[in-house]
């Protein structure tokens, strides 16, 4: 069930959903300590329940957060508030990589090889 604007994790205060898919919902959020909008990746409780989807989902934040890419967003904060697991991340705004690849595989596919060959020097 999407989280209400709002709803607050944290210093983190909801301000809707921007996305969904995958094992997670992605909201827009305020961070209030540093009064930045963030973007925060949310496990949804019944798979922050099952061990093999959480650890999987910790080992994406610890390799977002060994990446330094102007295309890849900067990892904030992994937290747990209330037996969730939010990732929160830099806000980028633009459209979603599932509308890139609508728009345009072949410069998707382009961009991805790219951006990950470059990230991971």
């Amino acid at each position: 069930m999407p989280l209400a604007a709002g709803t607050r994790l944290g210093p983190y205060e909801i301000l809707g959903q921007i996305g969904a898919g995958g094992m997670r919902d992605v909201y827009g959020a305020r961070d209030t300590h540093l009064a930045r909008t963030v973007a925060i990746k949310l496990l949804p409780t019944e798979v922050s329940a099952d061990t093999e989807l959480r650890t999987r989902f910790e080992r994406e934040a610890k390799t977002i957060a060994g990446l330094n890419h102007p295309r890849i967003c900067t990892l904030y904060d992994i937290g747990i508030d209330e037996g969730t697991r939010p990732l929160v991340m830099e806000y980028l705004a633009g459209e979603s990589l599932a509308e890139r690849r609508l728009r345009s595989p072949a410069s998707f596919a382009a961009l991805t090889l790219t951006s990950a060959a470059s990230a991971t020097r």
